[in-house]
């Protein structure tokens, strides 16, 4: 999972996309990079490991001039965290300079790097997204369209894609939709970005959301559309609504806040809590859960834990380490809420369950009675294969433990799941969402290597 954006047309291109980058810090922290490209067709890039902050400022922004930029902050699912595996991608080819920011997963990477790599090509990342360039550089098409479009052809997976070829940017989602991609306007220019807050905070005013298999080329701020990839089944993300995204962007065409409170309802229906105290949220992407719980079951919300701003977010961090550390400087209980009540915590999934495990001991150390722990979606019981970094389905605990297993292990009162049906309810009947991680149905192939790497047994999938 990635943020990525484009910006065309726009004075300091560079410093726009830097402020959208800002909005997108949520989608990815391991590296930030903007590339940005003059009138005289000079692209000049700056990438560098951690947040948006810490690789930018206004001495930095000067030395990038240019009124097209290509931005992207990285959280990885195929390549390790090393500078080298930065974005945007920065290369020379025949058409001029080449920049590449990619949001998903290309589940036939691996394939489509040893056949290059036996034809001569030479790689200096280990991403899956620099398949791509090498796709793109050598094609024989006559044009970057074409060249693009022949590349797109060749991969699998999931991608949200803004490529700058020269003083041209392209746009384009895979056919199936996996991952967002929405053009704003601002001023006389154009913005692409990952989600609505981006548009939001420059200041562009929202002019549609790319539907998938569209592709769209935007020179000085004018959107040309151009013939679509070929259609597939779509299957948009339901994670992106459960817990990537932000909550005052509008993905795949649906309020993530409006969903995110429906499932909050829905869960309070299907799991109630009778005889709770109060209710409160694991902040701060289940807020709206809770308070979807709360109208419906009646239970008093409450501020029950504080989240430390100045800590990431926790699943996104590449290492169990690091997400144990941040888990014990994240959050602090609020005793007077919780010392003596029967609690209900609202969260918006559990993935190993470890850093659940730290959160109930804390809550239960500040004087809690009882715990019922809320979860507003299924259980995860496999890995996604589309631009979200699940562990291996060994490490998934509800892939291994039953229900009653996994409310021990937590050391909760009583444990609820959000059901896969109350959860597409909640979603919204406009879009047809991939829940592969929760169902195990999965909307494409996965090459056998995959399999073996994350899975401990075998994959329903389904190949269309």
């Amino acid at each position: 999972m990635c943020g990525i954006i484009g910006v065309s047309g726009v004075p300091d291109a560079a410093r726009v996309a830097y402020l959208g980058l800002y909005a997108l810090q949520h989608r990815g922290q391991e590296s930030a990079g903007i590339v940005a490209v003059d009138r005289d067709l000079q692209a000049r890039i700056r990438v560098g490991m951690g947040l948006v902050s810490e690789n930018f400022d206004d001495e930095v922004l000067a030395h990038l001039p240019g009124d097209v930029a290509v931005g992207h902050t990285r959280y990885s699912t195929t390549g390790s965290t090393v500078l080298a595996n930065a974005q945007p991608c920065l290369v020379n080819y025949r058409q001029g300079a080449l920049s590449l920011a990619h949001n998903g997963n290309l589940t036939n990477a691996a394939a489509l790097k040893r056949d290059l790599v036996n034809e001569g090509s030479i790689f200096t990342s280990s991403t899956d997204t620099e398949v791509l360039v090498h796709l793109i550089a050598r094609s024989e098409a006559p044009d970057p369209e074409a060249q693009i479009r022949s590349a797109l052809e060749r991969v699998e997976g999931a991608y949200s894609l803004v490529i700058g070829v020269g003083r041209s940017l392209f746009a384009v989602v895979d056919s199936r939709g996996f991952r967002p991609l929405v053009l704003g306007r601002l001023g006389s220019g154009i913005v692409a970005a990952s989600e609505t807050c981006a548009l939001d905070l420059v200041g562009a005013t929202f002019l549609r959301e790319l539907q998938p298999g569209e592709f769209v080329r935007i020179t000085d701020g004018l959107v040309e559309n151009l013939a679509p990839l070929r259609p597939r089944p779509i299957s948009r993300c339901v994670f992106e609504l459960i817990y990537f995204s932000r909550p005052d962007s509008t993905v795949f065409g649906e309020s993530v806040d409006r969903v995110r409170r429906e499932a909050g309802r829905q869960l309070a229906l299907e799991h109630p809590a009778p005889g709770a105290d109060v209710v409160f949220s694991v902040p701060d992407s289940s807020n709206a859960m809770a308070l979807g719980f709360s109208e419906v079951s009646g239970i008093k919300l409450e501020h029950g834990l504080i989240r430390n701003h100045y800590v990431g977010r926790t699943f996104i961090n590449p290492t169990q380490a690091l997400r144990v550390a941040k888990v014990k400087i994240k959050f602090n209980p609020v005793r007077g809420v919780i010392h003596g009540k029967k609690v209900v915590v609202v969260d918006d999934s559990l993935v190993r369950g470890t850093t659940s495990q730290g959160l109930v001991q804390m809550i239960r150390a500040a004087g809690a009675r009882e715990v019922h722990l809320r979860l507003s979606s299924p259980p995860i019981t496999g890995p996604c294969h589309y631009g979200i970094d699940t562990p291996t389905r060994e490490e998934l605990i509800a892939a291994t433990h039953s229900l009653e297993e996994i409310r021990d292990f937590l050391g909760v009162d009583t444990l609820g799941y959000l059901s896969l049906e109350g959860m597409l309810r909640a979603a919204g009947t406009a879009n047809r969402f991939c829940h592969a991680c929760f169902s195990g149905q999965y909307p494409t192939s996965v090459p056998e290597h995959l399999i073996q790497l994350r899975h401990s047994a075998p994959l329903s999938t389904s190949t269309v």
